[in-house]
């Protein structure tokens, strides 16, 4: 089935040369009798680059096949990770650097869901927080309460994020998995 190009908004999955895309940015100009110009920034699902491309008029594109599977995160070996589906107990992997700098935001035994591509994984998608043990944090100093004063944290995963003053080490953060921000302290 074919897609417009008027259809490409944020988020959109459609196929361009056999490799899947997602929209990334949409930016559409009506340029009068001349139909409308669709300008757009697509990431690979293949191998996560990003491309700025242009689209006129009544250009046709086709749907990307692309089916997501919920899993169980196992290991990583440092090249590639691995996967599990749960129901059926089928393991995949996918490269380390299409996973990139999602890594930090998984732990063993999370459930991600991966997407398939032809019968293929080609990436993860994570939920959009995640619960994650603040391993390091240095204490604040007395007085510096309000939440206006940030400090690095390391988390369980090894990444490090800005947090309020009054995180300490011990306690679980929700963490933003699209720019790595601090949510909020889970409550007990």
């Amino acid at each position: 089935m074919a897609l417009s190009i008027t259809n490409l908004k944020k988020g959109v999955l459609f196929q361009l040369d056999g490799v899947p895309y997602k929209v990334v940015e949409y930016n559409q100009k009506v340029m009068g009798r001349g139909g409308s110009i669709v300008n757009v920034k697509i990431k690979s699902l293949l191998d996560g680059k990003v491309l700025a491309k242009t689209f006129k008029g009544n250009d046709q594109l086709d749907y990307a096949d692309v089916v997501n599977q919920t899993v169980q995160y196992l290991y990583n070996d440092g090249a590639t990770f691995f996967f599990m589906n749960n129901d059926t107990f089928e393991q995949s992997e996918i490269a380390a650097d299409i996973i990139g700098d999602l890594s930090g935001y998984m732990k063993e035994g999370d459930t991600v869901q991966v997407q398939l591509f032809d019968g293929r994984a080609i990436n993860i998608e994570l939920p959009k927080n995640v619960y994650l043990e603040v391993t390091y944090a240095e204490n604040a100093v007395k007085g510096d309460s309000s939440g206006a004063i940030q400090k690095d944290a390391t988390l369980e995963t090894g990444i490090s994020v800005r947090v309020p003053a009054f995180i300490k080490t011990g306690d679980v953060i929700s963490v933003s998995t699209e720019d790595g921000s601090y949510r909020e302290r889970k409550k007990d």
